[in-house]
């Protein structure tokens, strides 16, 4: 039987892991394709397609949206799209250059706190990815300010925590159009992590097509009930581990394990919304 991981990210955005290490690591682990969802970025996806094709593994091209409700940060996959269409770059290049506004501010946010991070520390940590606050969190870490990286984010740089910092972000609507726009699978990811199941309805009303069930924080109990939802939504489950290289402090690509029927499912979704029957 063939299996796939639905959302694995690369360097380009804030995982430690290079296209070619990701697409080894998901041959070593026999599986058939990963998905790439890298945040608000989709330049980790040529190269990976590129390395897939002699390695064996199919690369869906994907990404990460992040979008703001109040009190809530949601972010939104993208199967299957079209990602080379010029609009989409332009607001993407866009949404980058905050990221790099916001973690300059953050860092400000978080000297007055007595908490002192060199920004530039952050950057060379992103390299040449989209960066973001788990690299401003890998650079508190290595700074000993902090003794986890899970610490840096409930103390200080989580969602509305004291040094916080929001950024140009899509809507929901604007997020969910897009990806349909660009002949894409709209997807709700890890809606346990979100813990705001009263904005489901919403996100359905703007077009979502599919529930992340499976994914490396959901244990059984929040499998189960995403499993009802979409169910009851005729929505499609997708899943994956949410790698992040050794970002998360362990390698996680092919914890989640989904079956290739579910890629299967997402073409021909995809092949519907392109068609205008989605």
């Amino acid at each position: 039987m063939k299996y796939a991981d639905l959302h694995v990210h690369t360097y380009y955005s804030d995982s430690t892991f290079s296209p070619e290490e990701v697409v080894t690591c998901a041959r070593d682990k026999a599986l058939s394709a990963v998905a790439i969802c890298d945040h608000d970025c989709v330049d980790g996806i040529d190269p990976c397609i590129e390395l897939g094709g002699p390695m064996g593994v199919e690369i869906v091209p994907g990404i990460e949206l992040t979008v703001e409700r109040p009190a809530a940060e949601i972010h939104i996959l993208g199967y299957f799209i079209d990602y080379r269409q010029d609009w989409f770059l332009s607001k993407l290049r866009a949404i980058r250059q905050s990221r790099v506004d916001r973690i300059h501010k953050m860092v400000g946010k978080l000297s007055e706190m007595n908490v002192k991070i060199n920004a530039e520390d952050v950057f060379k940590l992103a390299g040449k990815g989209s960066v973001g606050r788990l690299h401003l969190a890998q650079a508190m870490l290595k700074a000993g300010v902090i003794k986890s990286i899970r610490e840096a984010f409930d103390k200080y740089i989580g969602y509305l925590e004291s040094c916080y910092v929001t950024k140009l972000n899509f809507t929901p609507e604007e997020a969910i159009s897009s990806i349909l726009k660009l002949g894409g699978v709209p997807v709700l990811a890890h809606p346990n992590v979100l813990g705001r199941d009263e904005y489901i309805p919403g996100l359905i009303a703007c077009g979502l097509k599919g529930i992340e069930v499976y994914h490396s924080d959901h244990k059984n109990e929040a499998v189960r009930k995403y499993e009802r939802i979409a169910e009851e939504n005729a929505l499609l489950m997708t899943g994956g581990s949410d790698c992040h290289g050794m970002g998360k402090g362990r390698i996680l690509l092919g914890r989640v394990r989904i079956p290739y029927t579910v890629v299967e499912n997402l073409r021909r979704k995809s092949e519907d919304i392109r068609r205008g029957n989605g």
